[in-house]
């Protein structure tokens, strides 16, 4: 199991990831971000892409696609909160949204 993020280890890599649109929900230990696309095709096309790097980690978002925009969440549910495993998906997720 992955161990939940420290506080002093939040900073190293919460900090990035809210610098591109990342926000640490205040309800509960998760991350979330809006990606919007042109049209549904590239929005789906990115979840698609995703999809195969959250399976290959085992790691799978919370998300929703409405038209050209994907809503994503991202916590560890084994962990009760955030872990790496959330920022190194994220920082995934922005790779593949260029």
């Amino acid at each position: 199991m992955t161990e939940r993020l420290s506080d002093t280890g939040r900073g190293p890599l919460l900090e990035p990831l809210k610098a591109t649109g990342w926000c640490v929900e205040e309800t509960r230990d998760a991350l979330s971000k809006t990606f919007t696309f042109e049209d549904f095709t590239q929005a789906f096309a990115f979840m698609t892409r995703a999809a195969l790097w959250a399976e290959k980690w085992d790691h799978h978002p919370e998300w929703s696609n409405i038209y050209n925009r994907v809503s994503v969440t991202l916590t560890t549910h084994d962990a009760g909160g955030l872990t790496p495993l959330d920022a190194k998906l994220a920082r995934k997720m922005d790779q593949l949204a260029q």
